[in-house]
């Protein structure tokens, strides 16, 4: 799979493609479906499969902070999305310039002219254009116009819930793991690289990897039961905190992950954490003696999780 930043880099406007646009934040099991027919309808066609998103994702760049949090970085969806055979991803930069183009611009200028799009498929909510004028008839209209094929996806859905990014992140709010991860198709977890931290967990006798989370805006917030998998394949049990260490008046989001039974250096690999099971919320201490005997408590807590889960 090949990464296109520069669309006027795209290798194959020559012979077209099989397109689907979207965030694809989370890759859950609605993406899934859509990605699988793109990649069936693309071999019948002999065409690339491509894959259209955006960064940041648009309601990011509108909102910024107050944006709804992300369910993966950029990193982790574009493995997720090459497991399902994509050919290319194009990641447009969603800029003023770009949120401003008109629905019929960008059916000419990228559509057709830069990508020769000769399949389109999208989901039933897709919108797209400055103000979001664009729509699943304007595509089809422009379709027969250029001679490209659109289909829509409907939702995929669980027991009669609507599968979405937005329906994820609520089951993570209300901790609810399980329901994000029958979703999702698989656990939750969050990928990024490892980053020198100020050492106090270390002080405490509890060291920890910490991953820098960028944005003030995450779907999970607490103590959690983790298995953690470094970056040549071994896996590990640990426990995490996602939040602000308000204990030691930290001001920017953090993921601190302590792995059990772990003396490695590891600053700069990225680790994937899966979030298991929650045991509390963040909560600041009066003390760091009274941090240190709960985060004992966290840790007998999660090895009796694993010891119970037979791991």
């Amino acid at each position: 799979m090949q990464l296109i930043r520069n669309i006027q880099h795209f290798p194959a406007a020559s012979t077209g493609c099989a397109l689907t646009i979207g965030n694809f934040d989370g890759v859950h099991l609605g993406h899934q479906a859509i990605l699988r027919h793109l990649r069936q309808r693309a071999s019948e066609l002999g065409l690339p499969s491509v894959v259209m998103l955006f960064e940041p994702q648009p309601r990011e760049y509108f909102q910024a902070q107050q944006a709804p949090a992300r369910l993966m970085r950029l990193r982790n969806k574009l493995q997720h999305l090459a497991k399902f055979g994509v050919d290319y991803v194009i990641a447009v930069k969603f800029d003023r310039t770009f949120a401003e183009k008109s629905a019929q611009d960008f059916i000419q200028e990228w559509l057709v002219n830069r990508l020769n799009v000769r399949f389109l498929s999208i989901g039933d909510d897709f919108r797209f254009g400055a103000k979001r004028l664009g729509d699943f008839s304007l595509l089809q209209q422009a379709g027969k116009q250029f001679g490209f094929q659109v289909e829509y996806n409907h939702s995929f859905c669980l027991d009669q819930l609507r599968i979405s990014s937005t329906a994820i992140r609520e089951a993570l709010a209300t901790d609810n793991l399980t329901l994000a991860a029958q979703m999702l198709g698989r656990p939750y977890c969050i990928l990024g690289r490892v980053t020198r931290g100020n050492q106090i967990g270390r002080t405490l006798g509890f060291p920890t990897a910490n991953i820098a989370l960028q944005r003030q805006v995450n779907p999970i917030q607490g103590v959690y039961v983790v298995k953690v998998r470094l970056q040549n394949g071994n896996q590990y049990q640990g426990i995490a905190n996602v939040g602000k260490r308000p204990t030691i008046n930290g001001i920017t989001q953090l993921l601190e992950v302590h792995i059990f039974d772990f003396n490695q250096k590891i600053y700069g690999q990225f680790l994937e954490v899966e979030f298991c099971q929650k045991i509390r919320n963040e909560q600041k201490f009066p003390s760091l003696p009274e941090l240190t005997e709960q985060i004992k408590k966290d840790i007998q807590q999660a090895k009796a999780y694993f010891q119970n889960k037979n791991l």
